[in-house]
């Protein structure tokens, strides 16, 4: 019920602010998440990615109307996602007749241990924009912030290695601690996604390059407390959030 009317709510807002728009706003960013949590603490110290491994392209539309001489209203949608694969460090695979499990890797290794993952991310925005000088000028300097709703999903594929349950492996050489392997696949949330709400804020400048369009370039923080209740249920909640650094062309009514 929830993912419905989220949708709604978006296809509603956007339509809004079309029918209202003094703006139209298109957007090319590069986002860099936060990542904090255990979830990520784990994962960056067993495998081979770092946080900017994560770090992309994004894209946005949104519509603004004019409330007076510096304020404005906007309404927006911003998109992200990124997948990356990524090696465990120390480990490498090798099947035995109990099944597959991690080997130090100086000791030999069968197979490559790995798995992926993807992030999502599109937050529906509800902000407020102030211009101080106006919005005559070279260049038109702004800040602004809001509230919105964090469409978000994680997702990991791959070869999950279980730290949880050594064994001891013996052979003529000696023995050596291994932990079983399994194949995992773990989805936070299927379809649209899981919410969440938060704060934005964010800055910038507009240059004019006609009468009727300005260069945009600033930069956008969005927050996103992210609990983890299904497909990674015992972690501790994450942020999913991060800064966002933007070019966009202003089309001005």
């Amino acid at each position: 019920m929830k993912k419905r009317l989220i949708a709604a709510m978006l296809v509603f807002g956007l339509a809004a602010g079309a029918a209202s728009a003094n703006i139209l706003t298109f957007k090319a960013g590069y986002f860099i998440p936060r990542l904090t949590g255990n979830f990520w603490d784990i994962e960056f110290e067993n495998m081979t990615y770092k946080k900017s491994s994560f770090q992309d392209v994004s894209i946005g539309i949104s519509f603004e109307a004019f409330l007076g001489r510096s304020f404005s209203v906007i309404v927006g949608f911003d998109a992200f996602r990124k997948t990356k694969a990524a090696l465990y460090k120390d480990y490498g695979g090798f099947n035995l007749s109990d099944g597959a499990f991690a080997f130090p890797a100086d000791e030999f290794r069968g197979f490559e241990l790995k798995h992926s993952i993807s992030l999502a991310a599109a937050p529906i925005q509800l902000s407020f924009k102030w211009a101080p000088l106006g919005r005559r000028g070279n260049v038109v300097p702004y800040i602004g912030g809001g509230v919105h709703a964090m469409i978000w999903n994680v997702r990991m594929q791959g070869d999950m290695v279980d730290f949880g349950d050594e064994y001891v492996y013996e052979d003529p050489w000696g023995t050596v601690a291994v932990y079983p392997v399994y194949s995992v696949y773990a989805e936070e949330s299927e379809g649209l996604g899981r919410v969440s709400f938060g704060w934005q804020a964010f800055g910038g400048l507009m240059i004019p390059v006609g009468t009727r369009m300005t260069a945009d370039v600033g930069v956008q923080y969005f927050s996103c407390p992210a609990d983890l209740v299904n497909a990674f249920q015992g972690f501790d909640p994450m942020d999913l959030g991060g800064v966002q650094i933007f070019v966009a062309i202003n089309y001005w009514f």
